[in-house]
């Protein structure tokens, strides 16, 4: 094992303020519009029931009973519950809209075998998949008691949203966000990963009692910055590709992962009305290194006098 892994560079513990945002944002295109269709409210009995078929890892079969822009409805007993259409097993999620649109209505009066993923009498959600229904009875239990922060895990990539990627692990789904995709700067998780792409993901976090797991695929490789003051130095001249341009100046990545900043004042001679008058965003550039500092993340580059 790499020493990447080693105790001194564990990664941080996923804050309970992480999984707040993430899952305020998972279903933002998937919930109903309004959210007092999301369950019905019910009755104190039916969500005790529902609490331990969701324990026990029961398959139910759920009339369809309505949908929206995001997925379906469905009923049991005195409960709504909704399936995002990324749980289903079949649907057209990166279809056009017209495409996607047939196909949810398409499923109206018909009957789900579908398990109970996330109940929250609090927030009146039930969320229900489909695809959780594809595994063994238990094997979503099974595989988050078995499942330990450190390992390596390997899925299927089953849904990209802007925030990070879902990769299901036999029933279960785990999350990579998006910071976790690479070293680098990722614009939108769909730049390194397709649905269903079979992927290995390093496993940062279990949290048994909420049925969550967050995984990492940057953490399979070591991290650029800890090496970056034995591969370079100041003075070296390097070739490079700009990355991001903004105001104060522009971004360049060296490697995967490894990107340094040319501030303004170092990207040419004389006046200029903005950044981009200079370099644009994909350039291949030569420059020379000014600073390096591995443990800020930080590399100062400049284009002046490079040759």
């Amino acid at each position: 094992m790499s020493d990447f892994h080693s105790e001194e560079y564990s990664p941080p513990p996923v804050d309970e303020g992480y999984w707040s945002s993430l899952l305020s944002d998972r279903h933002a295109d998937d919930q109903p519009t309004d959210s007092g269709h999301t369950t019905g409210h019910g009755t104190p009995e039916d969500w005790v029931e529902l609490a331990r078929l969701r324990d026990e890892d029961i398959t139910l079969t759920l009339p369809v009973v309505g949908y929206n822009r995001g997925g379906l409805l469905v009923e049991w007993r005195t409960l709504r519950g909704f399936v995002p259409a990324s749980q289903l097993t079949d649907f057209p999620i990166n279809a056009p809209e017209p495409t996607r649109r047939r196909a949810i209505t398409g499923y109206v009066g018909r009957e789900l075998a579908l398990r109970v993923i996330e109940l929250n009498p609090d927030r009146n959600r039930v969320i229900l998949s489909e695809r959780a229904a594809q595994a063994e009875p238990g094997g979503r239990q099974l595989i988050l008691h078995s499942v330990q922060p450190g390992t390596v895990v390997r899925g299927t990539v089953t849904n990209l949203v802007e925030f990070g990627a879902f990769v299901d692990l036999g029933g279960l789904e785990g999350l990579i966000h998006i910071s976790e995709l690479s070293w680098g700067r990722v614009s939108h998780p769909r730049a390194v990963l397709e649905r269903g792409q079979w992927v290995e993901a390093y496993v940062l976090e279990v949290d048994r009692a909420a049925g969550r797991i967050a995984l990492s695929l940057k953490r399979l490789r070591p991290d650029p910055w800890r090496t970056v003051e034995q591969k370079f130095t100041v003075g070296q001249v390097i070739e490079a590709t700009v990355t991001n341009v903004v105001d104060f100046g522009a971004f360049a990545s060296l490697e995967d992962g490894l990107e340094g900043l040319v501030h303004v004042s170092e990207l040419a001679e004389g006046h200029f009305l903005h950044p981009r008058n200079v370099v644009s965003e994909g350039q291949h550039i030569r420059a020379r290194i000014l600073s390096i500092d591995g443990r800020a993340r930080r590399m100062g580059l400049s284009l002046r006098d490079v040759d």
